[in-house]
């Protein structure tokens, strides 16, 4: 403990450049924590994306693309699946319950997804939470729209709004279903997930605004009214994919198995956890390349601080001779300077912490409300202790090379000082 106390003595004394090394950890292990929490982070929400659905079911394509599309909103379908055959599996005994999905229109960049009710009612994300509205209700005409947070906060749209369908998936598109507007009548709570970019219509909706269009392509000189399409038959001939709840998860490799087997069109049925799995090992690179490089850059860190107190040493040879005059002996003189650099290490993972806490408590909401990532202001994890564990007892170790040196020094000069 006197080693100690007087080793913090002496970095009062140098309290400048000690402030320096301690900012340089710091700002080398808030980083390593920060990447490490938006790591961790990513990967829960990543996981927690979809939950409770037992099949994901689309036209025959690769699991990654297919729950691409259909859960993540990103690419198109290879394939649409007829309405049979989705009643088919939807009356299966072994099914509770399905969530059809109709993609390919868009709002301003934001995908539109038609679906029913059954999506307020089953949908689950996280640990199996419902779906829950913050504004409104959910939709029950043909013409009615539900927004995810994210759309309603950056369009900055309230219920009662009407809003214009264009038709296509891209950021513009200047094939617009003006004439059949659709009235926001909810807005959803943040989920974190991509329900919140995405905008909620009928299925119904989506066939009433393709009445006029034929393969894609509006029908020159034909023109159905908004009302006139309400008239019409609106059941569905052609869905996306649709979303399957089991009676059991016993039954799921049965059900899964009918589903690909099936003669009468060519499906996919995927299990969604094995999926997730499957397309996080594909960005697995980027996560670890990116680690090591925080890794890295704390190593840098600590590299400086060997460079400073080596660069010192000669400064104090002055300090260390005075000091083995009162009666300090070589061994004390190398505890002294390793002592040293274990207080700077400790400081700088403590002011690290300090700077993380402190960057979280000041972004988070940005980048929940941005981007869907909640980032807890939790206890450090038990991988995250280990972390600084680490850079603790590196800082240790490297102490022990100006601290060797020291104990060098004062055998060799006793009270002479060389010039």
């Amino acid at each position: 403990m006197a080693i100690l106390s007087l080793a913090l003595k002496s970095l009062v004394n140098r309290r400048f450049t000690a402030g320096l090394i301690v900012l340089s950890i710091a700002l080398s292990v808030a980083l390593l924590l920060g990447v490490e929490r938006v790591r961790v982070e990513s990967r829960n929400s990543f996981a927690n994306t979809i939950s409770g659905t037992d099949l994901v079911v689309g036209a025959r394509s690769g699991a990654i693309n297919l729950l691409l599309y259909s859960v993540f909103r990103i690419g198109d379908a290879t394939n649409n699946i007829s309405w049979k055959s989705y009643q088919h599996f939807a009356r299966n005994p072994l099914v509770a319950w399905t969530i059809p999905i109709s993609l390919g229109d868009s709002h301003k960049g934001f995908r539109v997804l038609g679906t029913n009710q059954d999506y307020f009612r089953h949908y689950r994300y996280a640990h199996k939470h419902p779906l829950h509205l913050r504004e409104g209700r959910p939709f029950q005409d043909v013409y009615e729209a539900v927004l995810g947070y994210q759309v309603a906060k950056k369009l900055h749209y309230r219920v009662g709004q009407k809003i214009v369908i264009a038709h296509g998936a891209g950021m513009t598109s200047f094939a617009l279903h003006a004439d059949k507007p659709f009235t926001v009548v909810g807005i959803l709570d943040p989920t974190g997930t991509p329900v919140d970019r995405s905008v909620h219509v009928p299925l119904e909706g989506i066939e009433a605004i393709h009445k006029d269009w034929i393969k894609g392509r509006h029908v020159p000189g034909l023109h159905i009214s908004a009302q006139q399409a309400r008239k019409m038959d609106l059941t569905p001939k052609l869905i996306t994919a649709f979303l399957v709840g089991l009676k059991s998860r016993i039954a799921t490799f049965r059900v899964q198995t009918e589903i690909n087997d099936y003669r009468k069109e060519p499906l996919s049925a995927i299990l969604p956890g094995v999926a997730l799995q499957q397309l996080w090992d594909l960005m697995s690179i980027a996560e670890h390349a990116l680690l090591v490089v925080t890794a890295l850059v704390v190593a840098v860190g600590l590299v400086g601080m060997l460079t400073v107190m080596l660069a010192g040493l000669n400064e104090r040879r002055r300090e260390m001779a005075i000091l083995r005059s009162v009666g300090a002996r070589p061994a004390h003189i190398m505890l002294l300077i390793t002592g040293e650099s274990l207080l700077l290490s400790l400081v700088g993972v403590v002011m690290g912490l300090l700077l993380l806490y402190t960057t979280l408590a000041l972004a988070q909401p940005y980048v929940e409300s941005h981007y869907g990532l909640y980032l807890p202001l939790g206890m450090p994890s038990t991988r995250e202790g280990i972390m600084l564990g680490l850079v603790a007892v590196a800082g240790l170790l490297i102490g022990l090379i100006p601290g060797y040196r020291a104990y060098r020094y004062s055998l060799a000069d006793g009270m002479s000082i060389r010039i």
